[in-house]
């Protein structure tokens, strides 16, 4: 159990105005103490309180998941016959409210307010999101490795286009190489775009074969020891016309651009702002069409996005993305992602393949 991550937590319900949570995302309960699994249908788990006479910390846990005595100190266990409704019950302040979790399933939360386990019921995961969006030295070094594995992954991704080769050739090919390199598993479904198929941002591999003069886009990212990683590139396979190059310059000068700005107290918007603001001025402001980055940790997308409506300044190790595009609908797509660690003068970019235009010999 992490009793300084969990007193973080605790610090920050109290200043949201309650005393105790009821913590459900498994990834959440993992990073707060150590024990994950995947309770698919069954009810799990974590109780925090602050209240001076309790635990700090229970877990609930189904009898059928693994052994949860190591991680936590107080563990109520309960099987598929019982109701964990009334264990939950028996442990809540009844007199204050209760936060809960943004993925407890109504079929647990309704039958707890008919309980009548709490004054009120409060979301929280804000404040648990908070906390985890803060990476300390371990975690930092843990998403540096995961981006190094994925600026290697990159240099395969490039070596495998060729003439003939689909899409779904391409990608179905990657985990394979990010296990060679040491990485456990995808972040998230690999994005593999040829040609105009680049000017939908979350276009899915497919049975499109490449051909030469082809754009070619890869948008990948990797798990390591449980954290993501995340990069886009855009490549050439022959001498880009004026207009391409003009595309893909104004996404690099855009990328870059608000990279050199992340620094405690700019605000995510001033961000995505800063990159925006190029790309309307060079005339293709309607064709950038998603907020400039998101935040990520154990899941690619975590909650705190940079965007222009998220007026929150950024802090000392928080981690997101910066990847603004431009989609030219039956023309082509271009985006150039990096992440980013916010230091205390700065921001460190932990991707390292370059955003220089290249040509790829196919």
């Amino acid at each position: 159990m992490n009793q300084q991550r969990i007193d973080r937590v605790l610090e920050g319900l109290q200043r949201h105005g309650m005393s105790q949570a009821l913590v459900c995302d498994p990834l959440s309960i993992w990073y707060l103490t150590g024990y994950y699994t995947e309770p698919y249908e069954r009810f799990l788990a974590l109780y925090l309180t602050s209240r001076a006479s309790e635990p700090t910390a229970t877990l609930f846990c189904n009898r059928l998941f693994p052994d949860a005595s190591a991680c936590c100190g107080n563990v109520v266990l309960f099987s598929d016959t019982d109701d964990p409704v009334p264990l939950v019950t028996a442990a809540c302040d009844h007199s204050s409210p209760l936060g809960v979790d943004k993925d407890l399933a109504a079929r647990w939360l309704l039958p707890l307010m008919d309980a009548g386990a709490a004054s009120a019921y409060l979301l929280a995961s804000d404040v648990v999101d908070g906390v985890r969006s803060i990476k300390d030295n371990r975690e930092r070094a843990l998403m540096r490795e995961a981006s190094r594995i994925n600026d290697e992954a990159m240099k395969w991704l490039a070596a495998q286009v060729r003439e003939g080769v689909t899409e779904e050739q391409i990608a179905s090919g990657l985990l394979g190489e990010y296990r060679r390199l040491g990485a456990q598993d995808h972040s998230f479904t690999p994005i593999v775009s040829f040609g105009a198929n680049a000017a939908d941002p979350h276009h899915e591999p497919d049975q499109t074969v490449f051909h030469k003069g082809d754009m070619v886009l890869f948008d990948v990212g990797c798990k390591y020891q449980w954290y993501c990683s995340d990069m886009t590139r855009t490549f050439f396979t022959a001498e880009p016309t004026a207009h391409q190059l003009e595309v893909y310059e104004t996404v690099r000068r855009a990328n870059e651009a608000a990279e050199a700005i992340v620094r405690p107290g700019v605000t995510f918007a001033e961000i995505d702002l800063t990159a925006r603001h190029i790309i309307e001025e060079a005339g293709y402001g309607p064709y950038f069409t998603h907020r400039l980055g998101h935040q990520i940790g154990l899941v690619d997308h975590e909650p705190g996005d940079v965007s222009s409506s998220h007026d929150e300044p950024v802090q000392v190790g928080q981690c997101f993305s910066i990847e603004p595009g431009i989609y030219l609908p039956g023309d082509i797509g271009v985006r150039i992602e990096d992440l980013v660690i916010v230091t205390e003068d700065g921001c460190e970019v932990i991707n390292h393949y370059p955003h220089d235009v290249c040509i790829l010999e196919v």
